[in-house]
């Protein structure tokens, strides 16, 4: 198997050569009147929409703003979610449906708007966006996804075969979606929101909030936000009302960025079928880079993860042939019970406090719809969505089975990890390896960096207590319970963590 000469460390290609603006800490109390948890495009369109209403509002993010799913996605802005609105009209019906399908079709053309409005230079470019297969049993279910669009009025075209060297039976497609560069588009409602006098902060941890007339959110460095109403847009919900980690599994899926030897044919495509694999294509310095996407997969769970990363370098020679391999990332996304997002209120007893979560993979027009939504329910504007994605929703179908299945796994993966006995030492680490080692007579994580510095971290999750596991590909400790992130020095990364794991280093004599 041919391995290309690869980069060292994941990196988003939407980071390089753009300036992020950067903002301080808060290092003190203070008191508005709409307060957001996250910084990505959720927490930014929805400060974005509450500023233009003429509120005040203030965002903080744990880290660096646009640094998490956002930072990472891949940026497809369409509402062909997979093979989604026939699953959906066999669950919540037909009228649910098409309010999902109207939201996100709204969002898109939002965007779009805005874009075209504010002479927004982020690469948007309308393409049209394909589900392909080469599966006969995935095949009818594109014919029942091609019914499904009829119902909804969604205009598509059946396709018996894509213009790339990819096999395939059957495929639908449609018109009038979109892509852009994600970062470029939303440092500009990041500037707007600045020039606005809206309050951003940075390396703010969000630990808790105290409910009523006025929620108060304490940090962890002990300072208070007190607001007319908090909203959580931090990707995984921090609070424990609602139960959130149990109603949501996360999943990781790769990105590897390439140049290629045969010309892309332009379009956004996505297999129907697992492995995924999905394309789009992206300027870079001048050239056109195809981005190759796929191998989801539990956070935590499966094979060592660099194995993802190979397996779509050899998908994208086999279909397009690597002239140069730029970049690699991978991300992480949140799939609910019902595949439904989770918007609106926290609970039914506490209307001032708003969340929005769960857009399994297709954040770009979800996060959208959902702070139109959020909006709407601050301003006390009339919303069909509301019912649709609400959070206090439970339906008995797919609900129940997804819910045991869930959390079934998650007792699987808590008493395993306990029982697994380390079979390396430290001393059996080669740079740039980490595994789970016996030192010191206990079970702990190492990490051997470039330099030969051992990283030692309690592999223990600080959540809930499940047992970490090494990511080769990132170089992060995962868990596969509910997807808490660890950097190899213990830092949080995802949550639903909050508390940074026991860390020590030294370096170790060289054999």
């Amino acid at each position: 198997m041919t391995h290309f000469s690869q980069p060292q460390r994941p990196e988003p290609l939407w980071r390089v050569n753009v300036e992020l603006p950067t903002f301080s800490q808060l290092d003190k109390d203070l008191e508005t009147e709409v307060a957001i948890v996250g910084a990505g495009i959720a927490g930014i369109t929805t400060a974005y929409l509450l500023q233009q209403e003429g509120m005040k509002v203030t965002i903080i993010d744990s880290g660096k703003i646009l640094n998490g799913t956002t930072g990472h996605t891949t940026a497809k802005v369409t509402i062909q979610h997979g093979l989604i609105y026939d699953e959906f009209i066999s669950h919540f019906g037909l009228e649910k449906t098409k309010i999902y399908y109207q939201a996100n079709q709204n969002a898109l053309e939002w965007i779009k708007n805005i874009i075209h409005k504010q002479n927004i230079d982020c690469n948007w470019s309308e393409e049209d966006a394909i589900i392909y297969t080469n599966s006969h049993q995935y095949l009818q279910k594109l014919v029942n996804e091609g019914k499904a669009y009829e119902k909804l009025n969604i205009p598509y075209e059946f396709l018996e075969e894509i213009p790339m060297d990819i096999q395939t039976i059957g495929a639908i497609a449609v018109k009038n979606q979109a892509q852009y560069h994600p970062l470029k588009y939303l440092i500009n409602l990041v500037k707007t929101l600045v020039q606005n006098e809206a309050n951003i902060f940075e390396n703010t941890t969000a630990i808790n909030i105290e409910e009523g007339n006025q929620p108060r959110i304490i940090t962890r460095e002990g300072k208070v936000i007190k607001a007319k109403h908090v909203i959580v847009c931090s990707h995984f919900p921090f609070l424990w009302r609602g139960l959130y980690f149990a109603r949501m599994y996360a999943e990781r899926a790769y990105v590897v960025a390439a140049k290629t030897e045969k010309e892309y044919p332009g379009g956004m495509y996505i297999t129907a079928e697992d492995p995924t694999r999905s394309l789009r294509e992206v300027e870079y310095n001048g050239e056109k880079v195809v981005l190759f996407i796929g191998e989801n997969h539990k956070t935590g769970q499966g094979i060592p993860t660099m194995e993802h990363y190979h397996a779509l370098e050899q998908f994208a020679n086999k279909t397009f042939g690597i002239k140069e391999y730029l970049f690699r990332w991978s991300t992480q996304d949140l799939t609910t019970l019902d595949k439904l997002p989770y918007v609106g209120h926290l609970s039914e007893n506490q209307p001032n406090i708003y969340v929005a979560t769960g857009f399994r993979k297709w954040g770009m027009t979800n996060s959208t719809a959902a702070a139109h939504l959020i909006k709407d329910l601050i301003v006390d504007n009339e919303n069909p969505y509301k019912e649709v994605v609400t959070p206090t929703r439970f339906q008995a179908d797919p609900n129940i089975r997804k819910l045991i299945s869930i959390n079934f796994d998650v007792a699987t993966h808590l008493v395993k990890g306990k029982l697994e006995a380390p079979s390396k030492t430290i001393d059996d680490l080669v740079k740039g390896e980490g595994a789970v080692v016996q030192y010191e007579g206990e079970r702990k994580g190492a990490y051997k960096d470039e330099n030969g510095f051992i990283h030692v971290v309690d592999t223990t999750c600080t959540h809930l207590g499940c047992e970490l596991e090494w990511n080769s590909g990132d170089r992060t400790w995962d868990c596969p319970c509910h997807g808490s992130r660890f950097s190899c020095k213990g830092e949080v990364i995802e949550g639903p963590a909050e508390r940074s794991l026991s860390y020590k280093t030294n370096k170790i004599n060289e054999k």
